[in-house]
């Protein structure tokens, strides 16, 4: 057997096939592996031999410069986050989640705003407002013309080559949908949305990165809900990086922006530099890890 590396884009009821120079290698995770509690995740670069392309075994895991939980898989290195203004309504507390979470993971967020079709003329204007303000702090956002959800596709397939892309955002807000309009031949399940629940019905089953236009793209599943990563109580402002500027200019440097003096922060919040739905999120994030119960024996990666 040879020693080969590649990459895991697919792991299936105990089996990881990784691709190398253009073939599909089905492997099998080493024993040792479980007894060190390492478990391979999709995206994972590895180091692995075979004798043929149905007989392998995975011998290492390289580095990994981040990783998601739901679901697990590494390498990323942008997500299309998806972001729906009507069913299920925009909730600029769970994109601010999101946000903290991809940029805790160091994953690069593209903020996609779906359903602009169902929007009458002033509350899309509000959404176009919305979508302004965190352009102007620096995020790539993607709101489609008015009455045209379709008009930034070309736009939006130019993030792809060279890329580990991932689809994520609210459950219902139209991932796999978008996915389609895309890629149609990827196929993938579409669903309704569930009227009497208000959010949308789990239809993607599994991960597997597939190639798209010169790079890969995963889908993840949707979220009504999303945890904070477990982080320092410091390291949430330095997540909201129109925070994590202005706090350079703080009297304090590990000030929480709550209570202090000469605090930067409360300063362009009052300005309306910064806005204030943001800063209230972010204390309702602070005082969430506050009260968090403490999780022994995990770490970041």
């Amino acid at each position: 057997m040879c020693l080969s590396r590649g990459q895991i884009r697919k792991a299936l009821s105990g089996f990881y096939y990784v691709y190398s120079e253009g073939e599909t290698y089905q492997t099998r995770a080493r024993g040792n592996f479980r007894n060190k509690n390492i478990t391979p995740l999709v995206g994972d670069d590895v180091i692995f031999k075979s004798d043929s392309t149905t007989d392998g075994y995975l011998l290492e895991i390289l580095p990994r410069k981040n990783e998601l939980i739901r679901p697990p898989v590494a390498n990323i290195d942008q997500a299309v986050l998806i972001v729906s203004c009507v069913e299920p309504d925009f909730s600029a507390n769970l994109l601010d989640r999101f946000l903290v979470y991809l940029e805790y993971q160091q994953i690069t967020p593209i903020i996609y705003m779906t359903k602009t079709d169902l929007l009458d003329n002033i509350l899309y204007q509000e959404i176009e407002e919305i979508c302004r303000y965190y352009q102007k702090i620096g995020y790539d956002v993607l709101l489609p013309k008015f009455q045209d959800p379709d008009s930034l596709l070309g736009e939006l397939e130019r993030y792809f080559p060279e890329n580990i892309t991932v689809f994520m955002g609210q459950t219902g807000a139209g991932k796999s949908t978008l996915i389609n309009k895309i890629s149609p031949e990827l196929a993938l399940e579409t669903g309704e949305i569930s009227q009497s629940l208000g959010r949308g019905k789990h239809t993607t089953r599994h991960v597997e990165f597939i190639p798209l236009l010169d790079g890969l793209v995963g889908d993840t599943p949707g979220f009504s809900a999303l945890d904070l990563p477990d982080m320092e109580l410091s390291e949430l402002s330095k997540q909201f990086i129109e925070m994590n500027r202005a706090s350079e200019f703080c009297k304090f440097r590990e000030c929480r922006h709550l209570h202090e003096p000469s605090c930067e922060v409360k300063k362009q919040v009052e300005q309306g530099e910064i806005s204030e739905s943001r800063y209230k999120n972010y204390l309702q994030m602070l005082d969430e890890l506050e009260n968090r119960k403490p999780v022994y024996g995990r770490s970041k990666n």
